[in-house]
């Protein structure tokens, strides 16, 4: 397996899974002081970030210089970009909804149920949907092609997430759009325009670890899983559920794509509905 220094990938492996176990672990911490467990969302990126820091530093010498620096620079600007966001749009909120339901099936101790199906289990999401981060990072191949298509499709990714999530707050921050259905700009091509971005960053990501086909097989499991999160798992499929009642949800989702970004179809729309 030309090509990648797999003894030292296999130290990175095991040192960024103890850097995303702190992460988590240190954000429970908190989280059990203030009694408010949302603010795992804000990790969640953080998290990513601190791996790849940490790939980029021990790959020192084992890997190409500019793909290292790549990298590790697109990773953590997701990520950082991403917990600033959450943690802006978290400020003065209480607990998340979600939280509430998650601990209400817990069978005893809520805090030790917490720690295990929350912030252990993101831990362990956090280090295996990074394996292309620290795979890329002790490639001994230099940028080609391959990459820099990666590159691109990141870059679209980050426009999409970063500028749906724009465009929703904006939304929101208007008192003459309370109670209507986002359904401008991005989001009138797609229902979930950030999840579309998230999952193009990751298969953008993958592309840079895909020197030859043993890394690109190992790391595969990456970008697949990240898509099934935002798709079928806590992303698209908890919130369209939770918006389902809502009145002009039915329409818009009549009218517009559920992920991958479609011209709008024509239906009747009449007079936005008001949710109650």
């Amino acid at each position: 397996m030309s090509g990648t220094a797999w003894g030292a990938l296999g130290v990175n492996l095991a040192v960024c899974a103890g850097t995303a176990a702190a992460v988590l672990l240190t954000t429970f911490a908190v989280a059990v002081r203030r009694g408010l467990h949302r603010i795992v969302d804000i990790a969640w990126g953080l998290a990513f970030a601190a791996v790849a820091a940490v790939s980029w530093l021990l790959s020192d010498g084992h890997g190409d210089d500019g793909r290292r620096l790549l990298v590790a620079a697109a990773t953590a600007l997701w990520g950082l970009r991403l917990a600033a966001h959450i943690a802006h749009r978290s400020r003065g909120h209480g607990e998340d909804p979600r939280y509430t339901a998650l601990l209400d099936k817990a069978r005893g101790n809520r805090t030790l149920y917490a720690l295990r199906t929350v912030y252990l289990g993101q831990a362990a999401l956090v280090w295996l949907i990074s394996l292309p981060v620290q795979a890329a990072s002790y490639s001994s191949a230099p940028l080609d092609a391959l990459a820099y298509c990666g590159l691109a499709l990141w870059a679209t990714g980050l426009v999409f997430e970063a500028v749906g999530d724009h465009q929703l707050a904006r939304f929101k921050a208007n008192p003459a759009n309370r109670g209507r259905i986002m359904d401008q700009g991005l989001w009138s091509w797609t229902r979930h325009p950030n999840y579309f971005g998230d999952s193009l960053i990751w298969w953008g990501l993958y592309l840079l670890a895909c020197t030859a086909w043993q890394p690109a097989l190992a790391v595969l499991v990456s970008p697949v899983l990240m898509t099934l999160l935002l798709t079928i798992g806590s992303g698209k499929r908890l919130l369209e559920k939770h918006m389902a009642h809502r009145p002009g949800y039915a329409a818009y989702t009549a009218r517009t794509s559920g992920f991958l970004p479609l011209p709008p179809r024509k239906t009747a729309r009449g007079t936005p509905e008001k949710t109650t």
